[in-house]
């Protein structure tokens, strides 16, 4: 890397003077647009250097903005600020015009105005006594006028769900944008003020700022590199190329907005921001083509993209495709599941409701003109008519109350609910697919720096001129010359970016911003009384004359410095063994280098690192080299021969202690039948010691634990390929990898994913914080990155963030996702109950007494109970500590067990003997008039509103029994930690009261008396008793009990739709039941469709896609990926086509984006040509419509 030898103070002149800007923001917006050699050529044109338009933007490479206020807001007025503004959320006269749209709702309302209009006709009275027997008998004349308050009464009722759903997809809305702003405000970015280095929030950074850009950074901008060090950036969210590029400030000094730093670190110009940054012009592209593409119907998928598959590559041949491919990443299984059951559910309601307006107009038909001998009269006709549109409202309220709607709506209050619950426990959860997978989690694959241990790193023992120190020594023990090699080797061999802060609080430890092991060694140069930032000042990073970056690969760090006399002296530091096997000498204990042979080392290794590595400590390498004048200027690019012949200065041994609560978390994980494994970098004696101390590893089991290099070595053929039957033999035992790379990480991920040894297939969750840790987060089934050591790369891989970076927090996500699946089917066991119920009597009364015992506002009512609060009521309950009990349920689990279909059908049985009792001797019992075949307009009736009021009254007691799935006895465990459940059943109560005792003739209620209703809470309290007689029955006897809920199977999938699925990576389980049923019959109703896209967008919201129905320009850059997979065991389907990316990319422009063939790239699908959502200049352009 040439370096850069400009001084600042030429530029600081200009930095401060008043006046307009030197060049424009067209000028600079052009200037952007240009790619290396061609943005350089630009520069030296028309500002000489990148010095030139340093002073054009009145900035400073050395100093940055002075940081004036003033200065600032002239800046965002010339330039803009950086921040694309969100597309306007729909006004709430939106949502209710789309909930206005559900057709089962437009025919209620229909009906509805039809009855309403055919109350007020009123035909002579004489005439009236000839239409049959039904249509006279009317006592009181007042009670005829009253007709009309049906027709409004179910207009009103329309108009609360209307209400209701249209607030709940509002409120959903802006609980979101206040997730993206919460998520925007913590995103910072490093740059140079008045000299200092300070960190600000991403919207607050201008043009002129100095930007200070590092590995693992998203760039927040578009800039021109000022200095950099090994500067590698991936610039395929823009480009679509997935090689690293190179950038430097004499070669390609172009930074653009959106990309990710791969490698190195520099210093860059800020040179456009928000819209009018390469990313944002993008952006504002988008917009103007999706409001042209706003009215077409767009069939949405996500983009295919090619996993980083470092074998099988071309040797697969076109003819045998079904071979080749392995199982695909399913996504929303749990909603797959419900959106089938849902359709299921609904048909049976459609059928029985057909049913029930057939043999409700046949009687009709049969007693009129065949029983009594009447004969069509023409004045008759209204009232005939009227007849039958109060048999067709019984028939659309029989349906309303059989088509379940409240199911998405459970699984999005649930969610939501728990999404906001899980942030309290430090899990900002990206995908709200991770929260339901993390309760099926069998295991996890663990980092341990940070995650397992505490991330606060000191140097605790020392070996230094041929002594081994167990603590820091004195600086007095440690010869002049080592000291001076020891200190300056670790004052510019680290990032200046990392460093020791004073303690926030008096008496607190001090605080280290950065790499946490280069702040140990920094740390280390504070314990030895010297002051590493005096050498920072006397070599500033401008001055450094070439920088070999951290990565993976080298497992080291270097840094070359140019003396006066034309020589060079290069400082290293590394993992002891790697670096120790570099060195041909080291420092003796007067201060002189002496040979150190291969026998040395292994002495060395033997006494100093082994001892220290057992004891959990990281052992580091301290290290350097002199390439004097005579030997001419080495060739820096051969990294072989640079990074060899080293001389040892020291080797640390660094303690990062284990977090006080993970041994007890590990231990849970066990308990809930949970794998936990460590993937570690570090050495295999350190790590095995951290895993004891976590309970990892337990002694006297029978565990691997083995380094990468042996574990390629047995999972890999003579070819050097990674064979599955081999690593199923190494991973159901292995809980260590020690010095793993990235790769080994990913390998072992995907290894376990797609083993199908055991009958369960596993479910794999990932912690990471590496941009390296990309393709493994992106790979698992849960992907959780660190959300204070993590990189943005790791996080914008990620389904979940640790926002405290502690595996404790892993535990309660498990703990979470467990409860969603269990409030789920809660909900499942109460509304199922009451929908067999509901509809069945409807049914059976409407056949034996032509009119249904539930009229249509009452049914309205009960499902407005059973849906909207029941869901909200069960989908809220909090989860205790026994859900880690019991093992992870698995993919295949039936939503509903034979336990909840014991206690369904139980229910069913006690509901529907108290219900029919009371409609067919009710009146002998209480002692009252019968209700049954009352003519049209009669007055309610005592008997009808006891019969409803005892029915409401036993679903309020059955939603305590709902509140257990597993066959407890003790329903009332914890029913006052949950004070939603509470109030909702209390309320509803209050709510019932008042309907019965002042409803009135639109609830067709009659008030009744102190004994009725005691009478009638009493029955329903039965319910309670009954359901502790179904829990004494043993399930295992009920053999002819059926399971139900089960997820499609992939043999179930038709071959039509599996071509169609070639191209997608993951099978979208609810979007493919959704489809299914549209077919069948959701066209025609969707009230499902429309909730269960609510709950798609919604989940789209969080995923960052535009869904058709809910498109929301997210601005923030953790959303962005729809990548939340999950691979089932049967290796059936096929796998994305190995297609060339320039094949057909412009024809297939509204289907799916080819794949790009992304080597260690995490953001996997990336086409410049994207449609799919909007987010923060700072995001990747994710491609998938």
């Amino acid at each position: 890397m040439a370096k850069n030898s400009f001084r600042g103070s030429k530029y600081k002149a200009d930095a401060n003077h008043d006046g307009e800007f030197g060049c424009t923001l067209k000028e600079l917006r052009s200037l952007m647009e240009l790619r290396g050699t061609d943005g350089l050529q630009r520069i030296q044109e028309c500002y000489g250097d990148v010095q030139g338009l340093c002073s054009r933007l009145k900035s400073s490479p050395i100093d940055g903005l002075s940081g004036h206020s003033d200065d600032i807001a002239r800046r965002k007025e010339e330039f803009g600020k950086n921040f694309i503004p969100p597309k306007k959320p729909k006004t709430f006269l939106q949502l209710v015009w789309e909930a206005l749209q559900d057709v089962t709702l437009i025919i209620l309302e229909v009906a509805a105005i039809i009855s309403l209009g055919l109350s007020f006709y009123k035909p002579p009275d004489a005439e009236r006594e000839h239409c049959g027997r039904a249509a006279g008998g009317v006592e009181d004349e007042g009670e005829a006028e009253a007709g009309w308050i049906e027709g409004a009464a179910i207009l009103l009722s329309v108009i609360c769900v209307v209400l209701v759903t249209a607030f709940n997809d509002w409120s959903k809305e802006k609980q979101f944008r206040g997730l993206q702003s919460r998520i925007e405000q913590e995103q910072k970015f490093t740059v140079l003020r008045a000299g200092q280095v300070i960190q600000i929030p991403v919207a607050e950074i201008v043009v002129g700022d100095i930007a200070q850009v590092k590995y693992g950074d998203l760039l927040p901008a578009d800039g021109v590199l000022i200095q950099s060090n090994d500067l590698k950036i991936d610039e395929s969210s823009l480009t679509g190329e997935s090689d690293h590029v190179k950038k430097t400030a004499d070669k390609d000094p172009m930074l653009l907005s959106g990309t990710h730093v791969m490698e190195g670190s520099g210093k860059m110009l800020v040179t456009a921001v928000g819209v009018n940054s390469q990313t944002g012009i993008i952006f504002t592209l988008l917009g103007e083509e999706e409001e042209r593409e706003k009215r077409k119907k767009e069939k949405y998928k996500d983009g295919g993209r090619v996993e980083m598959e470092p074998l099988n590559s071309d040797d697969e041949t076109e003819e045998e495709p079904k071979k080749t491919k392995i199982p695909k990443k399913e996504k929303s299984v749990l909603q797959g599941k419900l959106t089938k059951l849902a359709v299921q559910i609904g048909k049976a309601g459609l059928f029985m409701s057909a049913i029930t307006v057939l043999i409700l107009v046949g009687l009709f038909l049969v007693d009129t003109f065949w029983i009594q001998g009447l004969s069509w009269i023409k004045e008759c006709t209204p009232i005939y008519i009227q007849f039958f549109v109060k048999f067709f409202i019984i028939g659309v309220t029989v349906l309303v109350v059989a088509v379940p709607e409240g199911l998405p709506l459970a699984v999005t209050i649930s969610l939501a609910y728990s999404v906001k619950k899980m942030m309290k426990d430090n899990n900002l959860v990206r995908h709200l697919d991770a929260c339901e997978t993390m309760g099926n989690a069998t295991a996890i694959c663990s980092d341990k720096t940070g995650t397992l241990t505490m991330n606060r790193m000191t140097v605790v023992q020392v070996h230094i001129g041929d002594r081994h120190y167990k603590k820091v020594p004195e600086p007095d023990l440690i010869p002049g010359n080592i000291m001076n090699l020891l200190i300056t080797g670790i004052s510019v061999n680290s990032a200046y970016t990392s460093k020791i802060m004073p303690a926030e609080k008096e008496g607190g430890l001090p605080r280290q911003v950065g790499n946490k092991t280069e702040c140990a060694l920094l740390g280390f140069t504070i314990d030895l009384r010297k002051d590493y930032q005096a050498i920072r000042s006397e070599y500033p990073e401008e001055k450094l004359y070439k920088v070999y970056t951290f990565n993976s690969v080298r497992k080291s760090m270097s840094t070359v410095l140019k003396n006066p006399d034309g020589s060079y002296r290069m400082f290293s530091k590394g993992a002891s063994e790697i670096l120790l096997k570099k060195c041909c000498k080291v420092l003796s204990a007067n201060g002189e280098a002496k040979v150190f042979r291969p026998i040395d080392r292994d002495d060395m290794v033997k006494e100093v690192i082994e001892p220290m590595a057992s004891e959990g400590l990281r052992t580091i390498c301290l290290a350097y080299r002199d390439f004097p004048v005579s030997d001419g200027e080495p060739d820096w690019d051969n990294e072989a021969d640079i990074l060899t012949g080293l001389t040892c200065i020291c080797v640390v041994g660094i303690e990062d202690p284990v977090r006080p609560e993970v041994p007890d978390a590990i231990k849970k994980c066990q308990r809930a039948g949970i794998t936990v494994r460590m993937v570690t970098g570090d050495n295999i004696n350190t790590a095995r010691a951290i895993a004891t101390k976590c309970g990892i590893l337990h002694m006297g089991d029978d565990f691997l634990c083995i380094e990468g290099k042996e574990f390629n070595r047995r999972i890999r053929n003579e070819l050097g390929e990674i064979e599955q039957e081999r690593l199923d033999k190494i991973w159901p035992k292995l809980r260590v990898l020690a010095r793993s790379s990235p790769t080994d990480k990913h390998t072992l991920v995907k290894g376990i994913i797609d083993s199908t040894i055991l009958e369960q297939r596993q479910v794999v969750a990932v912690t990471g914080d590496g941009t390296n840790d990309g393709p493994a987060l992106k790979k698992a089934d849960v992907g959780f990155a660190m959300g204070i050591a993590g990189t943005d790369v790791a996080k914008e891989a990620s389904d979940i963030i640790l926002t405290d970076d502690n595996f404790s927090s892993i535990v309660k996500a498990v703990m979470w996702g467990r409860n969603v699946y269990d409030s789920i089917s809660k909900f499942l066991q109460f509304q199922l109950t009451v929908n067999v119920v509901a509809v069945i009597v409807a049914f059976t009364g409407a056949c034996i007494t032509q009119d249904s015992p539930l009229k249509a506002v009452q049914m309205l009512w009960v499902n407005l109970i059973m849906d909207t609060f029941a869901s909200l009521a069960l989908a809220t309950e909090p989860p205790t500590e026994a859900l880690l009990l019991r093992k992870p349920y698995g993919r295949n689990k039936p939503l509903i067990s034979r336990t909840m279909m014991k206690n369904i059908l139980g229910h069913a049985v006690y509901q529907l003997t108290i219900i029919f009792t009371l409609l067919f001797a009710g009146e002998q019992i209480f002692d009252i008039d019968s209700g049954r075949n009352t003519p049209l307009h009669a007055p309610p009736s005592e008997h009808y509103t006891i019969v409803f009021n005892t029915f409401v009254m036993m679903q309020l007691f059955n939603e305590i029994n709902a509140r257990k799935i597993h066959g407890e006895r003790n329903v009332f465990d914890g029913i006052f930690n949950n004070m939603i459940f509470c109030s909702i059943v209390f309320g509803t109560f209050v709510i019932q009261i008042l309907i019965v005792q002042f409803g009135g003739k639109p609830f067709s209620c009659v008030g009744l008396s102190v004994e009725q209703w005691l009478w009638c809470v009493f029955l329903g309290f039965g319910s309670l008793l009954w359901g502790q007689l179904i829990t004494t029955i043993p399930t295992s006897r009920l053999k002819f009990l059926m399971t139900a809920g089960h997820g499609t199977k992939k043999e179930e999938i038709p071959e039509d739709e599996l071509e169609e699925m070639e191209d997608l990576d993951e099978i979208d389980h609810a979007e493919m039941e959704l489809r299914r049923g549209q077919v069948l019959w959701c066209r025609g109703l969707n009230r499902i469709q429309t909730q269960v896209l609510n709950e798609v967008s919604f989940i789209s919201c969080l995923k960052g896609i535009v869904h058709p129905k809910m498109k929301i320009l997210s601005i923030h850059n953790f959303m962005s990926h729809p990548e939340f997979r999950i691979e089932d065991s049967e290796p059936a389907i096929p796998l994305i086509d190995d297609t060339d990316p320039e094949d057909d990319a412009p024809t297939k422009r509204n289907k799916t984006p080819s794949p790009l063939p992304l080597v260690l790239s995490p953001n996997q699908n990336n086409n410049a040509s994207d449609n799919r959502g909007f987010h923060h200049p700072l995001h990747s352009l994710e491609t998938s419509l």
